[in-house]
């Protein structure tokens, strides 16, 4: 038998943002079982891995990979919480009625994450957040 770790799901997430890397960290933190996979877009070797994913487009909004299948935004988040049994919280972002009116301030908080980082951390940007 073999101990080879096969994640659920891999968050590609933004290593210079506090406020990324600190859910990442709660995430990472909740998910006794592992069934996530934590990949910085801003590592050195991250386009040799995952040469499937466009940094540009992962640095404009969250992505995540499930069983082959791309997931971005609040789904990757969704997903995320729901792996590790806490997904009744961010359920509401995806409710039909709710889900365009959270996708356009998730893309709003995207755009401006670091000027958010600065005012709820101290530091807008981090030389390379720990997770």
């Amino acid at each position: 038998m073999s101990n080879t770790f096969y994640p659920q799901l891999i968050i590609f997430y933004d290593g210079q943002c506090p406020l990324c890397v600190r859910e990442m960290t709660q995430l990472k933190l909740k998910d006794e079982a592992q069934r996530i996979q934590f990949e910085d877009i801003l590592a050195t070797d991250f386009s040799e891995r995952f040469p499937r994913v466009n940094i540009n487009d992962a640095n404009r909004i969250l992505h995540g990979l499930e069983n082959g299948e791309m997931l971005y935004g609040l789904d990757v988040t969704h997903r995320a919480w729901s792996l590790v049994g806490k997904g009744w919280m961010t359920a509401p972002l995806r409710w039909p009625l709710l889900r365009w009116f959270a996708d356009k301030a998730y893309m709003f908080f995207a755009r401006h994450r670091y000027t958010f980082s600065k005012i709820f951390t101290g530091k807008a940007r981090c030389e390379r957040c720990q997770l």
